[in-house]
C-alpha cells in the first residue's frame, strides 16, 4: 500500500495592536457600531491621501527580528488591484516587491520531540479590508468598513510542515512571540489572527510536490487541525481512485466538518501590482533597527527556564504559566509583592484555571489584580482565614476583583484562633463521635478527617484547621 506525506505551508494574517489604523487616525477598537470607525481615507474617498503609522513598521520589524528574519532596510508599498464589495478603494495597499522581512524561521519540535525549523519566506505589511454582513432575512449583504485599514502583517511560511501537530506547534510559537512583543492580542475568535492553509500530498520519498489547495481564514486551532486532517484524507482518496486534485481555494465548515470548493486557482489572478504612488519608500536605519531590537522582552522559552531555576517551580507549572503572557505577568507581579513563588503558582494553576474553564474565558480576560491575589495569600499565611474560606473569597475576587481584606471583614470570615474556645468544641465533637475516635485510636489515620469535619461544621467553617488537628490529637492522647 502506498504511503503518503502531507506538505503544508501557512499564510498567517495578524492584526497589529495599534490604537489607530495603518494610514489614518481612525480607531482600531474591535466591536464598534458599523461604519463608525471610518474616514475618507479608509473608506476610499477620491482625493484622500494615506499617511503611514510608524508604529506599524516597528511592530512588523519587531516580529521579523524575533523570528530571525532579515530586515529590508529600503522597502516600499504596492497596490494590489481587485474588486470586492468590502474593498472600498478597489485596491489593497500591500507589499509584493520589497516586503519588510524575509528569510526567517521559527523553531518547533517535531512528532519525536526533536527541534525543527519552519522557514519563513517573508513578512509583509498591508491594510485589512472591510467586512460583509450577510442578512438572510432581507436577502442582502451589508458592508461594515470599521475593519478597513486596520494594520496587518502577513507571515508566509515555506512548505516545511508535515502534520497538523507541526502546524499547531508553529502557530502556537508565533502567537506567543507576537503576544510577548505586545504586537497583537492574537485573538483567533475576534479575527486578529487567522490562517490560510496550503496543503498537498505526495508519496513518501517523492521530490515533486503534489497539487495544493488553499483553505481560507481558519480562526481556531481545533478547526485548523480538523481541516488539515480532512483535506489530507480527501486528496489521498482522490489520488487512490485515479482522479486529479484540482488547484483551488476551499472553505472549511467546522460545524459540518466538511470543506467545499470556492473558486479555481488554475490561472493565477492578475492583480496588476504596481508601486503605490501616494507613499514614499520606508528607510530603516541601523540605529532604528537596534532601538526596536533593544525593546525585545524576555520570550516564553527564556522565561520558562528562569522560572524553573530562579523560582524553583516544577517544569509543569512553568510550562502552563508562561503559555499565557497575562498569567506570566500576574505571576511575576504577585511574587514581587513578597509572596512565595510556589504558593502563587498554586493559586494560578488551581483555582484560576478552574474558574477560567468554568466561566469559559481566556486567561487574558482575568479581571483580578496581582495586589488582591497577594492580599489573599497573606490572609492565609497570617492565619486570618483558612483555605476553605480563601476559596470562597477568591471566587468573589475572580468575578469582581474585590479587596479580599475588606470582603473578609464585611462577611465575618475571620478564622477562629481562640485555643481555649476551640478545645471545648473539639472535646464535645470527640464525645459525640465515638466510632471515629475508635477508628483513629485503632490506627486508621484518615478517620481524623471526620472529626476535623465535624469541628469545622460546628464553627461554621471558621476554625483554624491546623489548630483543630493539633487539639484533636492532644485530647485523644489523654
Amino acid at each position: 500500500m502506498k504511503q503518503y506525506e502531507t506538505v503544508i505551508g501557512l499564510e498567517v494574517h495578524v492584526e497589529l495592536a495599534t490604537k489607530t489604523k495603518i494610514f489614518c487616525s481612525c480607531s482600531t477598537e474591535f466591536g464598534g457600531a458599523p461604519n463608525t470607525h471610518t474616514c475618507p481615507v479608509c473608506t476610499g474617498m477620491p482625493g484622500s491621501l494615506p499617511v503611514l503609522n510608524k508604529q506599524v513598521v516597528e511592530y512588523a520589524m519587531a516580529v521579523g527580528l524575533a523570528t530571525n528574519c532579515n530586515i529590508t532596510q529600503n522597502c516600499k508599498f504596492d497596490r494590489k488591484n481587485y474588486f470586492y464589495p468590502d474593498n472600498p478603494q478597489n485596491y489593497q495597499i500591500s507589499q509584493l516587491y520589497k516586503p519588510i522581512c524575509t528569510e526567517g524561521y521559527v523553531e518547533i519540535k517535531d512528532a519525536d520531540g526533536n527541534p525543527k525549523q519552519v522557514r519563513i519566506h517573508e513578512i509583509h505589511m498591508e491594510e485589512d479590508a472591510g467586512k460583509l454582513v450577510h442578512d438572510d432575512w432581507n436577502d442582502c449583504s451589508l458592508v461594515d468598513l470599521n475593519r478597513s485599514g486596520v494594520p496587518l502583517i502577513e507571515i508566509v511560511s515555506e512548505p516545511d510542515m508535515r502534520s497538523s501537530e507541526e502546524v499547531i506547534a508553529y502557530l502556537e510559537k508565533l502567537r506567543l512571540i507576537i503576544q510577548y512583543l505586545g504586537a497583537s492580542d492574537c485573538k483567533l475568535n475576534e479575527g486578529s489572527m487567522r490562517a490560510d492553509v496550503n496543503l498537498s500530498v505526495r508519496e513518501v520519498g517523492a521530490e515533486k510536490f503534489g497539487t495544493r489547495t488553499e483553505m481560507k481564514n481558519l480562526n481556531s486551532f481545533k478547526a485548523i487541525a480538523r481541516a488539515i486532517e480532512n483535506e489530507k484524507e480527501r486528496q489521498i482518496d482522490l489520488i487512490e481512485s485515479g482522479e486529479e486534485v484540482i488547484q483551488e481555494t476551499r472553505r472549511w465548515d467546522d460545524t459540518k466538518e466538511y470543506s467545499y470548493a470556492m473558486r479555481s486557482k488554475e490561472d493565477a489572478q492578475d492583480y496588476r501590482y504596481f508601486p503605490d504612488p501616494d507613499l514614499v519608500p520606508i528607510i530603516i536605519s541601523d540605529e532604528w533597527m537596534e532601538e526596536v531590537k533593544s525593546r525585545e522582552p524576555e520570550f516564553r522559552d527564556e522565561k520558562m527556564a528562569r522560572y524553573i531555576s530562579e523560582f524553583e517551580l516544577p517544569e509543569y507549572d512553568a510550562d502552563i504559566i508562561t503559555l499565557y503572557k497575562p498569567l506570566a505577568d500576574l505571576f511575576e507581579e504577585t511574587v514581587s509583592l513578597g509572596n512565595k513563588p510556589k504558593e502563587v503558582s498554586n493559586w494560578i494553576m488551581g483555582e484560576t484555571m478552574r474558574l477560567c474553564k468554568e466561566e469559559g474565558i481566556e486567561p487574558d480576560q482575568i479581571r483580578f489584580s496581582a495586589t488582591n491575589l497577594s492580599k489573599l495569600i497573606h490572609l492565609i499565611e497570617d492565619s486570618v482565614i483558612n483555605r476553605g474560606a480563601a476559596k470562597e473569597v477568591f471566587e468573589a475576587m475572580f468575578k469582581e476583583d474585590i479587596d479580599p481584606e475588606q470582603y473578609v471583614e464585611e462577611h465575618g470570615m475571620k478564622q477562629d484562633n481562640d485555643e481555649d474556645a476551640l478545645r471545648a468544641i473539639v472535646a464535645k465533637v470527640i464525645e459525640e463521635n465515638p466510632k471515629a475516635v475508635e477508628d483513629v485510636r485503632s490506627g486508621k489515620g484518615k478517620a481524623i478527617g471526620a472529626l476535623v469535619g465535624q469541628t469545622m461544621k460546628a464553627t461554621q467553617g471558621k476554625a483554624n484547621p491546623g489548630l483543630v488537628n493539633k487539639l484533636i490529637k492532644e485530647l485523644l492522647e489523654n
